[in-house]
């Protein structure tokens, strides 16, 4: 089996992979990647079926090393890379060889990168999932020194291959569909909220982050009110009206009342927005927000269509006196002479 050497952990890097359906229950959330769509951009560039499990890196990669032959890919929030000291373009698959040092420095933008080896990371599951969900003690911080078992990969030499770049980790507009609790707030507050632009706060984690603004949102009709099922993209008001969007790792009940859910194809824009990041929501109905819902699997085949083989720059090719490049050159006037 080959592996995944960690020679230096910069960043807090976590195992994620799509997380653990089904548990609410059981009061355990999903968790999981905080940026799903980075993890099927890695499954798509990596030919792979579904997605796989990888490293998240929270603001910063490390230094790692692979031990058999294999390919990566580096999806989500850009972040500096190179292979034995050649840059490496982001949200791209690249072959890295055993003995090659590959170097992934801070965010550039967004907030969360991903490397994803070919075979996936083959580490322990719990629940049919590998994701930490750190929160409650589920697996651990990826420290310095860790050697990760992954799957073998079953074409490690297949070329690079790339994605368009993405705009989604500078924050942006949202879109959120009411929810059970909209009514709940006064058309003044609702109207206030939609019209607001938002600053993502310093204060925020996998299970969420808090949203600034001039205004509060508060909610007159919210006095006793229950405690209720929640889940990833709920944006809940605090009883002083300070938003708050809830993520990966958020807790299963909540007692505070919700404007609203982000819908899931945009809930990757505000995990990846980074401290003052500038947000703004936009209003859907409920038609309007199914007509925008896509299966994960229909993603995946999609982005698997816009993959594209990467295309060397000649002048950052350390190794091109390597290269067969004269192979068809002729003098020009082969078919008279013959």
């Amino acid at each position: 089996m080959s592996a995944l050497r960690v020679l230096r952990a910069e960043g807090l890097i976590s195992v994620q992979d799509m997380g653990r359906e089904g548990y609410l229950a059981q009061g355990l959330s999903r968790g999981g990647a905080m940026d799903r769509l980075a993890l099927l951009e890695a499954a798509a560039l990596l030919g792979a079926e579904a997605p796989l499990a990888g490293l998240e890196m929270a603001g910063a990669g490390g230094l790692f090393e692979v031990t058999r032959p294999m390919r990566i890919a580096l999806t989500g929030a850009p972040m500096q890379a190179d292979l034995d000291g050649a840059a490496l373009r982001w949200n791209a698959a690249h072959p890295v060889l055993p003995g090659q040092k590959l170097r992934i420095g801070g965010a550039q933008t967004g907030s969360y990168g991903y490397l994803v080896p070919g075979g996936g990371l083959a580490t322990p599951d719990w629940l049919s999932s590998r994701a930490a969900h750190l929160s409650i003690g589920i697996g651990a911080r990826v420290e310095t020194g860790l050697t990760l078992p992954c799957a073998d990969e079953p074409a490690p030499d297949q070329p690079a291959l790339g994605l368009p770049a993405s705009q989604r980790f500078g924050g942006g507009t949202v879109r959120v569909m009411d929810g059970p609790q909209t009514a709940l707030f006064s058309p003044e507050v609702i109207a206030d909220f939609y019209e607001t632009v938002f600053s993502r706060a310093p204060r925020g984690n996998r299970q969420g982050v808090q949203l600034d603004a001039q205004r509060r949102f508060a909610a007159r009709e919210a006095a006793g009110l229950a405690s209720d099922v929640i889940g990833p993209g709920d944006v809940q008001m605090t009883g002083e009206g300070v938003p708050y969007v809830l993520l990966a790792e958020c807790q299963t009940i909540g007692g505070y009342p919700r404007i609203g859910t982000v819908i899931p194809a945009d809930l990757p824009t505000i995990a990846q927005a980074p401290p003052g990041a500038q947000l703004r929501f936009i209003r859907l109905s409920p038609d309007q927000a199914d007509a925008l819902w896509r299966p994960e699997a229909e993603q995946l085949r999609t982005l698997r269509a816009t993959c594209h083989p990467l295309i060397r720059d000649p002048s950052e090719m350390g190794d091109l006196l390597s290269y067969q490049l004269i192979g068809g050159v002729t003098s020009g006037d082969d078919l008279e002479r013959s």
